[in-house]
C-alpha cells in the first residue's frame, strides 16, 4: 500500500501543478436566467475564437497620456492625431505575448493566424476544451427563435499565457440573437390629415416650422434653436457617419422625401454604405429601418453637403442577461467587430465623427469586454475621430437591479459610460418663443461601475456631487465616469419610414443631431487648415460656456423599486453638469468660433 502510494505521488503533484499553473480568466456563476444547455457539443463541430493580446503596459499608459495631450485645447500636441501606423507603435504586444500565444496554440495543433493584437483561429470543440480547460455545450434562449450558440460556463488558461491576454471571446458570453431596439423612446405616427396625401406631403405635423411653434422638431426648428447657419463646402476628406446594427438599414426612398419636404434646394444627395462583418443593405428588408432613417436623415440634414457613410454591420456581440433586459429583445451590438475594421481602415478612409444610437446596461456587459471596447474607442480618438454615442432612455434606470446581489442598483450605459466617447442625453421644450429647453424626462445619466472618473470632468462632476451631498450615494458609484457630457433635443422628431411620418423620440434623435454639429465644426476647422477634433470630452469641458445650460426638469426612473416609494428616482437637471443633460445643449456660433476663428456663420 505504501509502494503504491508513493508510485503515485509523482503523478499526483504532477496534476495538482497543472491545476495550480492555469488562471480562471472568466466564469458564470451559473446559467444566466432565461437560458437552457441544450446538448453536449460534438467533438467535431467547428468554433471560432479571437484572443486580445495585452499592451505593452508602459506604451499602454503613454497612449492615455498622448491621447489626452493631443484633445486637451492649450497644450503642445493639440490636434497633433496619429497616422494608423503611429498608433500601432503604440497598441503592438510584444514580440513575447506573440510567441507565448501562438505556441501555446500551436501545441495543441492550432494554425492561428495574428492581426497586431488580436490571434483568431477555428478548430474543434474537443480541442478548444482541452485548450481552455472547459467544457462547450450547445445552449439555446427559452424564448424566441434564435438559433442554439456554441458556450461554456467558465473557461481558463496557463499562467504563463494568461499573462499575455485580456480575453477569448466568444466563450462564457450569453446572449440572445433576436433584435434589441436602440434607444429610440417613443414613436407616434404623424397623420397627414388627408388620406390620399402622399408621403411628401406638407402639413401641419411635418412642416418645416422655422419657428419652433408647432410643437414638431425639424431641421429649421433646430437650426433657430442652435443657431446653426453654417453651411460648409463639400469634401471627400472630411466625412460623417453613422453605425446600424440588427439589420437595419437606412432607404434611399425615404431620404429622398425627407429631402422634399425639409432640404428644399438640395434634393439628389444620398449617403454611400459600407458592410461590415457581413451587414447588408436590403433597401427591401421587411424588417424596421426607422433609427437607420433617423440617424441618416438628420445628420444628413445638419451636416449636408459633408459626405454621409452609413456602415452596416452584421452579427451579434456578447450579452449577460440582467433582471432589466432577461429576456429578447435582448443582444449586444456587434460593436468589436465594427471596432476591428475602423481599426482597419487607411487614414484618408476614416470619418472624422461618428455617430452611434445604440446601447444598454453597463452590467449587462462582460467587464472584459467592455474596457477592451473602451479602448478601441480611444484609439479612433488618437486618430482624429469624434465618436458619439446615445446615453440611452431610461433616466437613472429602468430595473435599477444589481446583477450582483440584486440590491436596488442605478443603471449606468455601455458604452456610453466610456471615458473616451462623448455621451449625449436628452432635452425637450424650447419649441414656442421664449421657452427655455429643459431636460427630458426620458434622458439617461448616471455613473460608470467600470470607468474611473476621467480628470477631464472632475471639476463639473464635482461640483454637481458636492450640491448632492449623501443622496442616492449608496445606489450610485460616486467615483465613475459621470454622464451624459452634453444633450440636444430628443422628442418629436419628424421622420419618414417606409414612405410614412412619425414623431420619434429618444437620445436616438439627440446624437446625430449632436454628430452633424460636430461634422460642421470639423469642416470648418478642415477650410481654416487645421486637423479634426478628434476625442472631444476635454474640449468640451474647457469650453462649458459655450453651451446652454439646462437647470429644469427631471430625468425619472426606477419607479419599481420600494426604496422610492413608487415615485421612482430623479436625476434634477441643475446648475452645471448633471446626470441629465450634462454640460447643457450647444450654441453653434460660439462653437463654431471656439473651433474655427473668424469663420462667418452664415
Amino acid at each position: 500500500m505504501a509502494r503504491s502510494a508513493m508510485l503515485l505521488c509523482p503523478v499526483l503533484v504532477l496534476v495538482l501543478a497543472a491545476a495550480a499553473s492555469a488562471r480562471v480568466m472568466d466564469r458564470v456563476d451559473g446559467l444566466p436566467r432565461g437560458w437552457q444547455r441544450q446538448r453536449a457539443a460534438s467533438p467535431d463541430d467547428p468554433i471560432f475564437l479571437r484572443i486580445a493580446l495585452k499592451q505593452q503596459p508602459e506604451r499602454a499608459l503613454a497612449l492615455d497620456q498622448a491621447v489626452l495631450d493631443m484633445s486637451t485645447p492649450g497644450h503642445p500636441n493639440y490636434g497633433m492625431h496619429m497616422t494608423r501606423d503611429e498608433l500601432r507603435s503604440y497598441t503592438a504586444p510584444s514580440d513575447t505575448s506573440v510567441s507565448v500565444v501562438t505556441q501555446w496554440l500551436r501545441e495543441h495543433a492550432i494554425q492561428p493566424w495574428v492581426d497586431h493584437d488580436w490571434v483568431s483561429f477555428t478548430t474543434t470543440v474537443r480541442i478548444a476544451s482541452e485548450l481552455l480547460d472547459t467544457q462547450f455545450a450547445w445552449y439555446r434562449y427559452l424564448e424566441g427563435t434564435g438559433a442554439p450558440v456554441l458556450r461554456a460556463l467558465a473557461y481558463s488558461v496557463p499562467d504563463r499565457v494568461a499573462a499575455h491576454i485580456d480575453l477569448v471571446q466568444p466563450t462564457t458570453r450569453f446572449g440572445h440573437l433576436g433584435a434589441r431596439r436602440p434607444t429610440i423612446f417613443e414613436t407616434f405616427p404623424l397623420e397627414s390629415g388627408d388620406d390620399d396625401a402622399g408621403p411628401g406631403t406638407k402639413n401641419k405635423f411635418v412642416e418645416d416650422d422655422p419657428s419652433c411653434a408647432l410643437g414638431v422638431v425639424t431641421l429649421s426648428c433646430l437650426r433657430f434653436l442652435y443657431n446653426i447657419h453654417y453651411k460648409p463646402t463639400a469634401s471627400g476628406a472630411n466625412k460623417v457617419a453613422f453605425a446600424s446594427f440588427l439589420e437595419e438599414y437606412a432607404r434611399y426612398d425615404d431620404l429622398a422625401t425627407f429631402e422634399d419636404v425639409y432640404m428644399t434646394g438640395w434634393q439628389g444627395l444620398n449617403f454611400t454604405v459600407e458592410l461590415v462583418n457581413g451587414g447588408d443593405n436590403d433597401q427591401h428588408s421587411k424588417a424596421d429601418s426607422m433609427e437607420a432613417n433617423l440617424d441618416a436623415q438628420y445628420l444628413l440634414g445638419i451636416s449636408h453637403p459633408i459626405p454621409l457613410v452609413e456602415y452596416s454591420v452584421g452579427g451579434r456581440g456578447p450579452l449577460v442577461p440582467t433582471a432589466n433586459q432577461p429576456s429578447p429583445p435582448g443582444s449586444n451590438e456587434p460593436y468589436l467587430e465594427f471596432l476591428l475594421y475602423m481599426a482597419s481602415l487607411n487614414d484618408s478612409a476614416l470619418p472624422q465623427t461618428i455617430s452611434t444610437s445604440y446601447g444598454e446596461e453597463e452590467q449587462s456587459v462582460p467587464r472584459d469586454y467592455a474596457l477592451k471596447v473602451c479602448d478601441m474607442f480611444k484609439q479612433l480618438g488618437a486618430r482624429g475621430v469624434s465618436v458619439l454615442f446615445a446615453s440611452g432612455d431610461s433616466g437613472p434606470g429602468n430595473r435599477c437591479e444589481s446583477n450582483t446581489n440584486n440590491a436596488t442598483y442605478f443603471e449606468s450605459t455601455f458604452p456610453a459610460g466610456c471615458p473616451w466617447v462623448t455621451a449625449v442625453g436628452g432635452t425637450t421644450g424650447g419649441t414656442a418663443s421664449n421657452s427655455p429647453e429643459r431636460a427630458a424626462s426620458f434622458s439617461s445619466g448616471g455613473f460608470s461601475i467600470y470607468h474611473a472618473q476621467p480628470v477631464w470632468q472632475r471639476d463639473a462632476v464635482g461640483t454637481y456631487l458636492e450640491g448632492i451631498g449623501q443622496t442616492y450615494s449608496q445606489f450610485f458609484n460616486r467615483s465613475g465616469r459621470g454622464i451624459p457630457d452634453i444633450s440636444a433635443q430628443s422628442q418629436g422628431f419628424s421622420v419618414c419610414n417606409r414612405g410614412k411620418w412619425s414623431s420619434i423620440g429618444g437620445t436616438s434623435a439627440s446624437t446625430p443631431v449632436v454628430a452633424g454639429i460636430v461634422a460642421l465644426l470639423n469642416a470648418a476647422r478642415k477650410a481654416q487648415g487645421k486637423p479634426p477634433l478628434g476625442f472631444l470630452n476635454p474640449w468640451l469641458y474647457n469650453n462649458s460656456a459655450a453651451f446652454t445650460d439646462i437647470t429644469t426638469g427631471a430625468a425619472i426612473g426606477c419607479a419599481s423599486r420600494a426604496e422610492f416609494g413608487g415615485d421612482g428616482a430623479w436625476w434634477n437637471a441643475t446648475t452645471g453638469w448633471d446626470p441629465v443633460t450634462g454640460l447643457g445643449t450647444p450654441l453653434f456660433d460660439k462653437l463654431l468660433e471656439l473651433a474655427a476663428p473668424g469663420t462667418n456663420n452664415a
